[in-house]
């Protein structure tokens, strides 16, 4: 779909596509590196180590998460790009174990280049998500941009006692992953013109699902740590689990559950984007893959998602929503095998 008045798809506006357009994980590990930390005892997750938002506590029974999260477009229908980056900005508080409760608008955008019909739409599509949610959008800020990104700051609750951070991993247990993977493999081949009937559509279904109930069931299971897997790959979100737990994993390649058609585009090494790329090149420093692992498998298991399920270091034998990929082990903290 070209955006209204300019002949442009959206996705021809941008440089990159969803979180593939993410810096680095090892980059961003280094920049932080300037940032001094915070001494503050009410900030109970910051910086270091790294996690999906900010979580300071307010009272004894009371704490406040906060996260931001925009990108550059994903898909060319405007209000499918609104709706995926909400679900996606919301997923971080729902990372957390908290409640969502008010968001904030980022824009940057050509109304001269795009039309505000094209905004407007972007930004129906981001409100509707946050109705679904019970979330109020009270404004945001906008900036004019020859390429257009989209996204929100959210602010959620948690009690203190129920923050779900990625550092709580234990040795045994069982990692869950709610969303299938592949959508950074499915969107680049919209962009280029390679899906089939059907791959598409579903991927924006699953992108625009949010994690709100993939986040009570975690909480239910008695989850020790919860992530989102989003543009650092499957491989790059559990190796942040392990890195912070002090723990290793074991992933079983052919339990990853697939979007249709991501396999066989990641086959023909026809849709690779450029953040996914980054993260396999990233992944090699932890992990190893044993010789049955498919070509295909491992292109998947580091595809640059935007908007995808949750991640949850569950006990051992606990009832969760999703699909049971591996398991977390003893051994040099932050190292992944592939079987």
């Amino acid at each position: 779909m070209a955006a209204r008045g300019s002949g442009s798809r959206l996705t021809e506006l941008s440089h990159g596509a969803g979180c593939a357009c993410k810096i680095s994980a090892a980059d961003l590990s280094e920049l932080r590196r300037v940032v001094p930390p915070s001494d503050d005892q009410a900030l109970l997750v910051g910086l270091d180590p790294a996690d999906d938002a900010a979580v300071y506590r307010l009272a004894d029974d009371l704490a406040l998460v906060q996260t931001v999260d925009f990108f550059t477009p994903i898909v060319d229908d405007p209000r499918d790009f609104g709706r995926i980056a909400a679900t996606n900005a919301l997923s971080d508080v729902y990372a957390m174990g908290a409640t969502p409760l008010l968001a904030l608008n980022i824009v940057a955008f050509s109304l001269e280049r795009l039309g505000a019909d094209v905004l407007a739409d972007i930004l129906a599509g981001g409100a509707e998500v946050a109705a679904e949610a019970g979330v109020a959008i009270a404004g945001g800020h906008s900036i004019d941009d020859p390429e257009p990104k989209y996204g929100m700051t959210v602010s959620g609750i948690v009690h203190p006692n129920e923050v779900l951070m990625a550092k709580s991993g234990q040795p045994g247990d069982e990692l869950y992953l709610t969303k299938p993977l592949g959508g950074g493999l499915i969107t680049t081949a919209a962009k280029r013109g390679l899906v089939q009937t059907g791959w598409l559509e579903t991927a924006v279904e699953v992108m625009t699902t949010l994690n709100a109930d993939a986040a009570a069931a975690a909480r239910q299971a008695g989850a020790h740590a919860l992530t989102d897997v989003t543009g650092f790959g499957l491989l790059g979100h559990l190796h942040e689990i392990c890195e912070s737990s002090g723990v290793a994993a074991e992933v079983e390649a052919a339990a990853v559950p697939a979007l249709p058609g991501a396999l066989e585009l990641a086959a023909s090494g026809r849709a690779l984007a450029g953040g996914s790329a980054r993260n396999a090149a990233d992944t090699e420093r932890f992990t190893t893959y044993t010789e049955g692992v498919e070509p295909e498998r491992r292109v998947l298991l580091s595809d640059a998602m935007t908007s995808g399920g949750l991640l949850a270091a569950v006990p051992p034998g606990a009832v969760m929503e999703g699909t049971r990929i591996g398991v977390l082990v003893d051994g040099e903290p932050g190292t992944i095998s592939v079987a």
